[in-house]
C-alpha cells in the first residue's frame, strides 16, 4: 500500500469527501473553495463551521493551503499527488478526441513528420505544451559528453555513427563532480568504438566482473593466512579488512604488495561501478508518470505538471515518450487518458512498420 493510500485510508468518509470536493472545485475553476460552497455540494448536510474544521485538519496534514486569511482552500502539491494517486477518476478518451488524434497520422509519413503532427494535435486538444521524445537511437555510439546543468540536472550528448545527435536530461548521482563526469566520458569513449549504448553498458559490466575476479584471486591467500577478512562480502560496499598490516615483515613482502594491488583494484572497481550506474541513468525510459510541481525538476519553478506516457516498438521496448505540460490545475481526468491513448496509437503505428 502506498503512502497516499495509507493517508486516504486514515480519513473518515466526511474528511475524504471534503478533500475530494475541494480539489475537484479547484481543478474546475482555479479558485479557492470555501466552506459555504461545500455546504451546498456535500452528499450529507454539514454546517460551514464543521467543514471549516475539517479543512483546517487537512491543512495541518499539508494537503490544503489557504492563499489568503479569509479565503477558501486550494490543494497543495502533496494534496494533488494524493488526489491523483487515490481519488482521480479517469474516463475513456472521447470519440471526438480519438478521431482527431487518428486523423493527425498519415500512414505513409515518415516518423519525424508523424510525431510532429501528433505533437501539434495533442497540444491543441489539451491546451497545453506537448512534449515528444523521439525514438531512442540503437546505432553505434561515436562520442559521449556529460554536461552539468544544475546540482540535480545533467545533460548527456550522444553522437552516433550515423550522424544523429541526441540530448537527454537526467538526474545524476548526488555529489557527482564535473571532473568525475569528464572521467566517465573519457572512460566510455575509449570503450564506445563499434558499440551501441546498450552494448557499451555490457562492456562496462564485463570490466567490473573482471576486476572482481582479480580481487578474489589476490585476496584468497590473504584470507586463508589470517591476514585479512571480508566485510559485506559480495555487496557493492564490500571491503577487505587487513589485520596487523604493520607486522607484515620481509618474508611476507608478497602479501604487502598484494594488499596494495587489491586497493588499486578496489578503487578501479568502485569507479567502474559508478560509471555503470551513471550510464544506466542516461538509458532509462520512464513508465507512465504524472509529475506535479516540484516533483518535476525541469519545470519546478513554473508550478506546472507533466503528464507523460512511453511508447514502444514491436518488441515491446520503450523507445520514446509523449507528454503534455500544463498548470498544476490540469484536467487530469481528461488529459491522462488522451496522453495514454496517443502513446498507444504511436506504439501501434511503429510496430506495424
Amino acid at each position: 500500500m502506498t503512502h497516499s493510500q495509507n493517508t486516504l485510508s486514515d480519513m473518515n468518509d466526511r474528511t475524504r469527501e471534503v478533500f475530494r470536493r475541494v480539489v475537484e472545485g479547484y481543478l474546475q475553476n482555479g479558485d479557492p473553495v470555501g466552506s459555504r460552497t461545500l455546504t451546498r455540494a456535500m452528499s450529507q448536510p454539514l454546517s460551514a463551521a464543521t467543514i471549516r474544521n475539517v479543512m483546517q485538519d487537512l491543512e495541518f496534514l499539508g494537503l490544503l493551503n489557504s492563499p489568503h486569511i479569509s479565503a477558501g482552500r486550494v490543494p497543495t502539491e502533496l494534496g494533488l499527488r494524493l488526489f491523483v494517486d487515490g481519488l482521480l477518476e479517469v474516463g475513456d478518451v472521447g470519440a471526438d478526441d480519438r478521431q482527431k488524434m487518428e486523423s493527425a497520422v498519415e500512414e505513409d509519413s515518415d516518423i519525424p513528420t508523424m510525431l510532429d503532427h501528433i505533437s501539434a494535435t495533442l497540444s491543441g486538444l489539451t491546451r497545453g505544451a506537448s512534449v515528444v521524445l523521439a525514438p531512442k537511437q540503437e546505432s553505434v555510439v561515436r562520442q559521449i559528453e556529460f554536461i552539468s546543468l544544475a546540482p540535480e540536472r545533467a545533460l548527456v550528448v550522444l553522437v552516433f555513427a550515423n550522424g544523429q545527435v541526441e540530448n537527454r536530461v537526467f538526474t545524476p548521482p548526488v555529489g557527482l563532480t564535473a571532473s568525475a563526469m569528464r572521467e566517465a566520458a573519457n572512460f566510455l569513449n575509449a570503450l564506445a568504438s563499434g558499440r551501441t549504448l546498450s552494448e557499451l553498458r555490457g562492456a562496462v559490466e564485463r570490466q567490473i566482473a573482471q576486476n572482481r575476479r582479480e580481487i578474489d584471486q589476490l585476496a584468497q591467500g590473504l584470507v586463508k593466512a589470517g591476514l585479512a577478512m571480508w566485510e559485506n562480502s559480495g555487496e557493492a560496499s564490500e571491503r577487505l579488512i587487513v589485520r596487523g598490516r604493520a607486522n607484515l615483515i620481509d618474508d611476507q613482502v608478497d602479501s604487502a604488495q598484494d594488499i596494495d594491488r587489491i586497493r588499486e583494484l578496489f578503487d578501479d572497481l568502485e569507479r567502474k561501478r559508478d560509471i555503470a550506474d551513471f550510464l544506466s541513468l542516461t538509458e532509462k525510459g520512464e513508465g507512465v508518470r504524472i509529475f506535479i510541481g516540484s516533483e518535476n525538476k525541469l519545470f519546478s519553478l513554473s508550478g506546472s505538471t507533466l503528464v507523460v506516457s512511453p511508447y514502444m516498438n514491436s518488441d515491446s521496448k520503450i523507445i520514446g515518450a509523449i507528454g503534455v505540460i500544463g498548470p498544476t490545475r490540469l484536467n487530469y481526468g481528461r488529459i491522462v487518458p488522451i496522453v495514454d491513448y496517443t502513446a498507444q496509437l504511436v506504439s501501434r503505428l511503429l510496430s506495424g512498420r
